[in-house]
């Protein structure tokens, strides 16, 4: 039986219907240090736009900021040059996986414990977080945040794990899930990924041959550094005074899990991510669809911003002219959609204006990068038939996705998403499209340049690489807590 529809109507979602996942960046050597960590977060900000923060190290102590909002809302050019002055640095910008959206939760964490200070900035989902931190909070220990990434700062201050000749890599095995990690201590930076490669994290250099670390390579571009390489799942790369060292602290998965969503949604078109480009993986997904689901139509037009790039294969596979007829406003900012199917649309609207010159009468193929919780979608394809269209075939550079993701996207359970428990063709009738085709699973992990069996496909297939023994909402913490009282 299908999930009512109205369990989706109901939801407060934003205008985009997926959020991003966190952004790191560290950089070690200059004076400048946390001006350069600026820009390498401000050309990440697409990764998470709730909250911001860099921590510093003068060689002998930590300082930090953290605020909510944007890069540029929580840091001025003086508190840059002289309340964060230092030469190591790392920063983040955040959106909420696991713990909501509040100054408690902005990262770095930057904590004291019996080896000294240490920052902490994270990027994925600890999916064992639920179990480590009951276990120390029945040892006494008390919590600042109702974050995942907490724990690791009490697992790397247990005494049985700060006396270990390597604290950090035992600390490290005890971490189950999704984790790009950056720790800046005072004489260093280690940079981290989980064993199963589920995030990415690349290594850069400056001009100036100061070492950098990334979420994604874009980074590098902004600050004029060059892209090295990816830092290896189950390796830690520290960086200090003396350059670059490396070592394992696990052995990597022999199958990885490397995030195919990152390609389809979340990376910016620049980077390289998992060794390829994101904009020439999205062009060969649209190449793949139009081989996959063809159709006779005046014009491919683009779904803002993240479907462009699918949308140019489209057309240029299927001969179909390719056609701008939305046009984001870019000063519009993250848009929090109301209860109620109207005030969706208008927020549609302010977002994206529709151009009745172009649309008006005309067959149209709309590429959508994907469809999660369908709502938002359905506004979409509402304004475009408002403007005129005659028909409106959408085509989605992803399969359905129909399962939740445990390892760091906020789509959490089935009940969400448009897709589950419903045929294509009910969706289509949901969305209020004329057709509707999604890419294979197979014609996605053809674009891939690795192989298949070393990414995630999850939130498509249902098939988890990492057993989730546990399910957990974002929000478990905080009902931990409520519990209290």
């Amino acid at each position: 039986m299908s999930v009512p529809l109205t369990v989706l109507e109901d939801s407060l979602l934003d205008e985009y219907e997926k959020k991003e996942k966190c952004g790191v960046f560290g950089i070690w050597g200059p004076k400048e240090a946390a001006q350069i960590t600026y820009t390498g977060l401000f050309a990440q900000q697409h990764r998470g736009q709730e909250s911001a923060g860099i921590a510093v190290t003068d060689g002998k102590d930590l300082n930090g900021h953290t605020g909510m909002g944007l890069v540029s809302q929580v840091f001025t050019p003086r508190m840059l040059r002289e309340e964060l002055a230092g030469t190591g640095a790392i920063g983040h910008v955040r959106y909420s996986t696991t713990g909501s959206s509040k100054l408690a939760n902005a990262q770095p964490l930057l904590r004291e414990f019996s080896l000294g200070p240490v920052a902490v900035a994270h990027n994925g989902n600890l999916i064992n977080a639920q179990l480590l931190r009951k276990e120390y909070e029945a040892h006494g220990h008390i919590f600042q945040s109702t974050t995942d990434t907490e724990i690791i700062v009490h697992l790397l201050a247990k005494p049985s794990h700060a006396s270990k000749a390597d604290p950090l890599i035992h600390v490290l095995k005890h971490l189950q899930g999704a984790f790009s990690l950056l720790f800046l201590f005072p004489d260093r930076i280690e940079a981290c990924r989980d064993p199963y490669g589920i995030r990415p994290l690349a290594l850069g250099r400056t001009r100036e041959g100061h070492w950098c670390v990334a979420s994604e390579t874009c980074a590098f571009d902004a600050i004029d550094a060059e892209y090295v390489r990816d830092i290896e799942p189950a390796e830690i790369v520290r960086i200090d005074d003396s350059g670059v060292s490396t070592r394992k602290y696990d052995v990597p998965a022999p199958e990885l899990a490397q995030c195919m969503f990152e390609h389809v949604y979340f990376s910016n078109p620049a980077s390289k991510i998992f060794g390829q480009n994101v904009h020439i993986t999205r062009e060969a997904m649209g190449r793949q669809l139009a081989r996959e689901a063809p159709v006779k139509a005046d014009f491919v037009m683009p779904m803002p911003d993240s479907g462009r790039s699918a949308a140019l294969g489209f057309s240029k596979e299927s001969k179909i002219d390719f056609e701008e007829g939305i046009v984001p406003n870019r000063f519009v900012g993250r848009t929090f959609i109301l209860p109620g199917q109207a005030a969706r649309d208008k927020a549609v609207a302010v977002k994206l204006n529709i151009i009745p010159d172009v649309v008006r009468d005309k067959r149209v193929v709309i590429v959508e990068d994907s469809v999660v919780r369908g709502t938002t979608t359905r506004s979409k394809m509402r304004a475009i038939r408002r403007a005129g269209a005659k028909e409106i075939h959408l085509r989605v550079s992803c399969p359905p996705i129909r399962h939740p993701c445990f390892y760091g996207i906020d789509f959490p359970t089935n009940q969400e998403l448009i897709a589950y428990n419903r045929t294509v063709q009910e969706v289509a009738d949901f969305l209020e499209v004329d057709s509707l085709a999604y890419l294979s699973l197979e014609g996605m992990a053809a674009c891939m340049r690795g192989q298949p069996k070393d990414y995630c496909s999850a939130c498509w297939s249902g098939h988890y690489k990492i057993p989730i023994d546990q399910p957990q909402s974002k929000f478990y913490f905080e009902r931990d807590q409520l519990k209290m009282f």
